[in-house]
């Protein structure tokens, strides 16, 4: 058997370098920035953006208000389709904007002679009641929800009719003229603003919406710097430059360290710099890599089981990567990886079974297999790097696979009333259906077994598992979070009863305690005293344990020399108009692979 299997894989390595080797020298004039995701998309329409791979695709077509700028670290708010910041009343509550003038809507059989008209300040209102149209249950809603004066109550209005009246005003949303759009708070939101740099509140056309109905999430009709006349379930998305986009420039200003590191070579091109996006949907991340590899992907996170390999030191790359011209970006994110239970069912409201669940899971095990250990270990929800994280936390019912902590495990369990698992029912994992994914809903599998708690691990496409979430038809599901915007706010509020689903918070968990401190803080500026009440809520979510908490990683990217201006970053919405691919240096570098 030996020898048949050394003979299978000679002949599997020389056709793959064969195929390798037929992928040489094939540079194209055309400027096309070649990108692998892990998982298809739900469609085009913004409020249901409510993932990073939708909320990545959406953001090449629509624009919102205000965006990240992309060389300022800490993350920077900046105008994008405003006309500047807005100005702010004396008491926080009521935000004006002007809108840029000039914008167009892309070219769409929706308009008038197929000519895509201006933006005004009425796209936006008509966007916002959208996203709050109970009809339509947006993903995003809660954003805004208890947040603008008169919005919950034309939801609540429309929820009992047959079909919302679009017409009807919102005191808290008006378009007080052509391109003065005004927003009045019921209290104050520190966070107001990052909501309007989402794909939640981008900015659609009410005649493409009407023309299309159900069907406007695959007619994608934007302001944004791409094209896609029409969007298709499949396993590439093909995306074009729009050449009537307003004139938008990559910025000469920045955080120091970046310029050094000379991310503002192309200060004042005229955005996008590449002239077409094609997505390459490859769900497995092994033909991911191997794409890679041949260079026809631009950059990619590093698969874990291709990191030893990559990576050997954890640090450096292996100098046939450097050879061929591929740097490594290393930066720690703001995510935390977790298993959620289901709180709505009865099961799981005892607090000492979810204990006991946490410590039979070895973190640090699933640390070391999963991320090559290189992740932290999550004691609670909110990540390093903001306030509301408490450093030194060591969480009580956090596992590490030693025998005290299994026998502590088995100790919860039986006073949870399931001695041994001796009661409990066959509890089901959903998570999505990737290789990685499988593998850490089987690891998760064992550890229950430790303590005899049978586990059915069910993968899901990442549409669907996201649906089943939705509608609460899980037990329990692996996932993971990454920031909306850089606040503790967006972590806390993952478990915050009010947000249940469709809102964020996915699990169903609902502490009055733990709601109390979250509707404080959600008024109070950043302040040493918000800090406190996070920590506080922080402190919680800990010891009642809501959910089996993973890890913090850290991004492991690895870049072909050839595409210029790439930096790993927590928020990649309209990221891919500021890079570029340097066609000479890629028709170089292409003969090294």
């Amino acid at each position: 058997m030996k020898k048949i299997k050394i003979f299978q894989t000679l002949i599997i390595g020389l056709l793959l370098a064969t195929v390798v080797s037929c992928t040489k020298k094939t540079a194209s004039n055309e400027s096309v920035l070649n990108l692998a995701v892990s998982s298809k998309v739900k469609g085009m329409d913004p409020i249901y953006s409510n993932d990073r791979y939708s909320s990545n695709e959406v953001a090449r077509v629509y624009e919102g208000l205000l965006e990240y700028h992309y060389l300022k670290r800490p993350y920077t708010l900046k105008p994008n389709l405003a006309d500047g910041m807005p100005t702010v009343s004396a008491d926080g509550l009521t935000y004006t904007f002007q809108i840029k003038k000039g914008v167009m809507f892309h070219d769409d059989a929706a308009f008038t002679n197929g000519k895509g008209r201006e933006l005004v300040a009425e796209d936006f209102v008509y966007s916002i009641k959208r996203l709050a149209d109970p009809k339509l249950q947006g993903l995003g809603y809660w954003l805004l929800d208890g947040k603008i004066i008169g919005l919950d109550e034309w939801r609540a209005k429309y929820a009992e009719l047959p079909k919302a009246d679009y017409t009807d005003e919102v005191a808290g949303l008006k378009a007080t003229g052509k391109y003065t759009l005004q927003f009045k708070l019921k209290k104050s939101f520190p966070q107001f603003l990052y909501s309007l740099a989402m794909p939640f509140t981008f900015a659609v056309a009410k005649e493409v919406v009407e023309k299309y109905g159900e069907e406007f999430l695959n007619h994608p009709v934007g302001t944004g710097p791409f094209l896609l006349p029409r969007f298709e379930q499949s396993n590439k998305i093909t995306y074009t430059k729009n050449k009537a986009f307003r004139e938008k420039k990559y910025p000469c200003d920045g955080s120091p360290e970046l310029k050094a590191q000379g991310y503002m070579a192309d200060c004042g091109k005229i955005l996008p710099l590449t002239d077409k996006i094609v997505v390459n949907i490859i769900v497995e991340s092994q033909p991911r890599w191997l794409n890679f590899q041949k260079g026809k992907v631009e950059y990619i996170s590093v698969p874990k089981d291709n990191f030893e390999a990559a990576i050997p030191d954890a640090k450096n790359l292996d100098p046939k990567f450097v050879e061929k011209g591929v740097r490594l970006s290393v930066t720690p994110s703001l995510d935390v990886t977790y298993t959620a239970y289901n709180h709505d069912k009865k099961l799981f409201n005892n607090v000492k079974l979810r204990q006991a669940m946490s410590l039979a899971y070895n973190v640090e095990e699933s640390n070391k297999l999963f991320y090559n250990n290189t992740a932290m270990p999550a004691q609670s929800v909110v990540p390093p790097g903001i306030a509301g994280h408490i450093p030194n936390y060591k969480n009580p019912y956090r596992g590490s696979g030693t025998p005290a902590n299994i026998e502590a495990a088995k100790k919860l369990l039986a006073e949870a009333g399931y001695p041994n698992g001796e009661g409990l029912p066959e509890i089901s994992y959903d998570c999505p259906s990737s290789t990685t994914s499988r593998q850490t809903g089987e690891f998760f599998k064992k550890q229950m077994a430790q303590i005899g708690i049978k586990i059915n691990v069910i993968t899901n496409p990442w549409p669907e598992l996201q649906k089943k979430i939705t509608n609460r038809n899980v037990d329990l599901y692996g996932i993971a979070w990454g920031a909306d915007y850089p606040d503790a706010e967006n972590f806390l509020q993952l478990l915050y009863g009010p947000n249940r689903s469709p809102g964020a918070n996915g699990s169903g968990y609902n502490n009055p305690e733990f709601n109390k401190l979250f509707a404080s803080s959600a008024t109070m500026q950043d302040s040493p005293e918000r800090t406190a009440l996070y920590e506080k809520m922080y402190r919680i979510a800990a010891e009642e344990m809501p959910w089996i908490y993973g890890v913090h990683r850290q991004s492991y990217t690895v870049v072909n020399g050839w595409l210029k201006n790439y930096m790993s970053t927590d928020f990649e919405a309209g990221q891919g108009s500021y890079l570029r691919i340097d066609l000479d240096q890629k028709k170089k570098l292409l003969e090294k692979f």
